[in-house]
């Protein structure tokens, strides 16, 4: 058969209007897209086919620009309903993303928007047209850069100060984000996971009390702990242990959320400490998976690319099965340090890192990916039952008051 080529594609020949310039002075061209201007932030590389706009609005990638290394991004356009910053008041904080096609019109009757207007409307700066996979092995091979993501339509960049502002931020280590995305006033939650044919629904005879302390809480971590039959009060991150008991929850969660570990921890592991103390179930996840490690004894360490995506194999040493899950961090618990009484209920297959931890005699557990599957596989949604089951221990444990007379 005679050799065939194919034209270029338009937008081929469109100017490369985006840069990303990492701070070892490395530069990659573009085509931008989303929002104008440039940010900062470390770049990291996620894995999962699907849920675009769940990660984007993942409050736990504040400070980071996402490469996806699934090429086809933005194909389904955006809707209201995919969105996973429970605060509406504050944007997810991701600082950019790094695409490697270009993004088509929107395909899927649930589109509200395409995904170009939606990063416009969000501040978010994007860059088509890279070669991820040559980025994601870069990372891969030499942990997560620092750089700065620009647009600019008129496709004018000062690469040596672009250089330059990469090189100069501190990077995540013995950062704070929590701040960025945590809400500051607390609410009450309600709503259940969507069910086909009937959408959302109301949890209408709470079974529990929930306070959920958000330090980035994702929304469907809301609705799957109203599935499990939880009324959730969500307060900010800064409040104190003896405000959450004070109003009398049946158990506390510790959310997800971005940055070290380290660094929130200092106002934060004092109260898990004196939550823990009360007796109280503890169920943490992802950032609160850490500081409950922390608020334990044990030690937190940076991961040289993280875990990032919605088909990680981890294993649960509890039933010793092993379930494929949605992952989304940089920074680990390190499982040596574990002390004693404290045991380690889940590890990555991929690595051996730590994934979950619970602790001997009391009703505290936590795991490092995320159960609530948003996106990603529901083989984890077990773990919000077993909190509702350490609930239901502790109120069946309770002493009956004598009746007078």
């Amino acid at each position: 058969m005679p050799h065939s080529t194919c034209a270029p594609a338009p937008w081929v020949e469109a100017p490369k209007t985006a840069r990303l310039v990492l701070a070892d002075g490395a530069v990659i061209e573009g085509y931008g897209l989303g929002a104008t201007g440039q940010a900062v932030g470390e770049v990291c590389f996620n894995t999962a086919m699907t849920g675009y706009q769940e990660i984007l609005t993942d409050p736990s990638y504040a400070g980071q620009i996402i490469t996806f290394t699934f090429p086809h991004i933005g194909n389904v356009g955006t809707n209201v309903d995919d969105t996973e910053t429970s605060n509406t008041a504050r944007r997810s904080g991701v600082r950019g993303c790094v695409l490697r096609a270009p993004v088509t019109e929107p395909a899927n009757w649930r589109s509200s928007a395409p995904l170009d207007v939606w990063l416009k409307a969000r501040g978010i700066i994007a860059i088509a047209g890279v070669d991820t996979r040559a980025l994601t092995a870069r990372i891969r091979d030499q942990g997560t850069p620092n750089a700065v993501i620009a647009h600019d339509p008129s496709a004018k960049f000062d690469i040596a100060a672009l250089t330059a502002d990469a090189k100069a931020w501190p990077g995540l280590d013995g950062m704070d984000l929590v701040p960025e995305v945590t809400r500051a006033q607390s609410m009450t939650w309600t709503e259940k996971r969507w069910a086909w044919g009937r959408g959302y629904q109301t949890l209408e005879t709470p079974e529990f009390h929930v306070v959920a302390i958000d330090y980035g809480l994702k929304t469907n971590i809301l609705r799957c702990l109203a599935n499990a039959g939880c009324k959730v009060t969500v307060v900010p991150a800064t409040t104190t242990a003896d405000d959450i008991l004070a109003r009398k929850p049946d158990g506390v969660f510790l959310s997800n959320g971005p940055g070290d570990p380290a660094a929130t921890s200092v106002y934060a592991v004092p109260e898990i400490k004196a939550l823990i103390a009360s007796g109280i179930p503890v169920f943490g996840i992802c950032l609160g998976h850490q500081m409950l490690g922390l608020a334990l004894g044990a030690s937190t360490h940076k991961m040289r690319q993280g875990h990032h995506g919605a088909n990680h194999p981890v294993k649960d040493h509890t039933t010793g099965k092993v379930e494929i899950v949605s992952m989304n961090h940089g920074f680990a618990i390190d499982a040596k340090s574990l002390p004693k009484g404290v045991l380690e209920t889940h590890v990555s297959l991929f690595d051996g890192s730590n994934c979950g931890i619970s602790v001997e005699g009391k009703p505290v557990f936590s795991v490092q990916h995320h159960p609530e599957a948003s996106p990603g596989p529901e083989d984890s949604h077990y773990l919000f039952n077993r909190f509702a089951n350490l609930m239901r221990a502790k109120a069946a444990a309770k002493p009956v008051p004598e009746r007078a007379g």
